[in-house]
C-alpha cells in the first residue's frame, strides 16, 4: 500500500496476527519515535494513547478525530480478518499485556472497525471500562446489537466531520 496508508500488525481471532489498514495520520516513521513520547500517555493500563499526540500531521489529527482514518479497514473486513463491529484491535505489544480473562474473550470473536468503547467516550475512558465494553460487545453479539453501534458510529461521524466542516477556524488549520 501507498504512503497514505499506515500498516501496523494487530492480533484478531483465535490470537492470529493480521495486518490492519488505517489511513496514515502520524508523520512516517512516528512509531519509532513512541519511546520518545512515552511520558506523554494519557492512558491507563497497557495502552498508548495521547490525545494532542505531536507526531500527528495537521490533516492526520483531522482524520484521527472525525474517525475517517479507519475506513482502509474495509479491506480487512472482506479479508475476513474483521468484522464491522467487535472490540478494537490492540497492536501486538499492548495485547500481550492485558489480562489473560480479556485476552481469552477478545480473541474468542473478530476484531472490528467500530464497538462500544468507540461509540462511548473511547479515549476519554479508563482502559478498565474500556475492557468492560467489549465484554459488553462480545456478550450481546448479534445482528440487532451490532445494527446500534453501527447506526451510533455513523451519526458520530456525520456529528464530527460536519462539526469541522463547517468550524472554519479549524479548517484554516488544517490546510
Amino acid at each position: 500500500m501507498g504512503g497514505y496508508i499506515f500498516q501496523q500488525t494487530r492480533i484478531g481471532k483465535d490470537g492470529k496476527p493480521f495486518l490492519m489498514f488505517k489511513f496514515r495520520t502520524m508523520y512516517s516513521g512516528a512509531e519509532k519515535d513512541r519511546e520518545n513520547f512515552r511520558a506523554l500517555n494519557e492512558a491507563d493500563g497497557p495502552v498508548f494513547k495521547i490525545k494532542n499526540d505531536p507526531r500527528f500531521t495537521r490533516f492526520g489529527k483531522w482524520l484521527a478525530w472525525s474517525g475517517l482514518d479507519e475506513l482502509p479497514q474495509i479491506i480487512n473486513v472482506l479479508k475476513g480478518e474483521m468484522a464491522l463491529v467487535g472490540p478494537r484491535p490492540l497492536p501486538m505489544e499492548e495485547e500481550r499485556e492485558i489480562s489473560s480473562q480479556w485476552k481469552q474473550a477478545r480473541r474468542a470473536v473478530k476484531p472490528g472497525i467500530t464497538s462500544s468503547w468507540a461509540v462511548s467516550g473511547s479515549h476519554r475512558l479508563s482502559f478498565r471500562q474500556w475492557m468492560e465494553l467489549d465484554m459488553k460487545d462480545i456478550s450481546n453479539k448479534n445482528v440487532f446489537y451490532d445494527a446500534m453501534i453501527i447506526v451510533k458510529t455513523l451519526r458520530l461521524l456525520i456529528i464530527n466531520v460536519f462539526r469541522t466542516i463547517f468550524s472554519f477556524r479549524y479548517l484554516l488549520r488544517v490546510f
